[in-house]
């Protein structure tokens, strides 16, 4: 019988292995689990404390204990209670452990304290995770997360280890399947998929479709697009992302000038420099000469008067 029921909780496709905990010591506690797995409930902080209790669902006894001693257990083979901080835990879970539970508990006089109940519900566990991207036409990236199996299935991003932002989120949420990133996002993309039994993720390395961003004025017309840079034309001077502008040219020109005239006011300086030191040196040149000629003609006048 067990092997029968085996082979159906693989063909309803469980998950062995799959271990989930519930603090069930709240009343009312919604807790979960994976069929074919174990779930850990908390149903007491001690039962050292307690003389008696009967833990039950709707419709059998599952447990009774009385002082220390387990008087009944329906479910023997497959579970297992550890006083000391009030576990019970079970193992192999299948449908007929699904439902309301209710916990009544008897001081030693008999006196009984206020039912305790909890809800245990199954979920399909995550199995795998597949990722999928793609280019669209201005160079954003689209990229679906789909999972395998999994009851009520949750969704999260992270890049390069930290939770995707709405900034780099062209579209979509970042807690839905389906996301469009922005043209310049690039790194370690993750996808986790969740439920409250399971968690799986995925990992892939995206990187930018090949556009660059163009931010400049060409033949008079201002150009701010995103192109692919393998066929671009436009704005072809660009360099980075941004690009040379009209702007960015005018501001280079007038550096330019504004050394050109720097040395040419110092060539002409020096020009003007020469050109005095040049008059100078004549000017000094002239008057010797003369004072020359003169003492010449004094002697002469000189000689003639002694000869007289």
């Amino acid at each position: 019988m067990e092997a029968v029921i085996g082979l159906l909780l693989m063909l309803l496709g469980v998950s062995h292995g799959v271990e989930t905990y519930c603090d069930g010591r709240i009343n009312g506690a919604q807790c979960y689990g994976a069929l074919g797995g174990t779930v850990v409930l908390r149903l007491m902080d001690s039962a050292s404390e307690i003389a008696r209790y009967v833990w039950s669902n709707k419709t059998r006894m599952i447990q009774h204990r009385k002082k220390n001693t387990i008087v009944h257990n329906l479910i023997e083979t497959r579970s297992s209670f550890t006083p000391i901080d009030g576990t019970f835990r079970i193992n192999n879970l299948s449908m007929t452990d699904g439902g309301e539970y209710t916990l009544k508990s008897f001081d030693s006089f008999g006196r009984s304290s206020e039912p305790q109940t909890l809800q245990l519900t199954f979920q399909a566990p995550v199995s795998s995770v597949l990722l999928v991207s793609e280019c669209l036409s201005q160079g954003e990236m689209r990229v679906s997360c789909s999972s395998e199996g999994g009851d009520s299935p949750q969704y999260s991003w992270t890049l390069d280890g930290h939770t995707l932002t709405d900034a780099q989120l062209l579209s979509g949420n970042k807690d839905s399947n389906n996301i469009t990133l922005r043209q310049d996002v690039s790194g370690q993309l993750v996808c986790s998929v969740s439920n409250n039994v399971s968690r799986v993720s995925k990992e892939e390395t995206v990187s930018t479709c090949g556009f660059i961003f163009i931010d400049c004025i060409s033949n008079g017309t201002h150009i701010s697009q995103w192109v692919l840079e393998a066929n671009n034309t436009l704005c072809i001077e660009q360099t980075g992302v941004s690009g040379w502008t009209d702007h960015t040219l005018l501001i280079l020109g007038l550096r330019a000038a504004v050394v050109i005239l720097i040395f040419s006011g110092i060539a002409v300086y020096f020009a003007c420099k020469k050109k005095k030191t040049d008059k100078t040196a004549e000017g000094s040149a002239v008057p010797e000469e003369m004072d020359y000629e003169n003492s010449v003609v004094m002697v002469e006048m000189r000689s003639s008067a002694s000869e007289l």
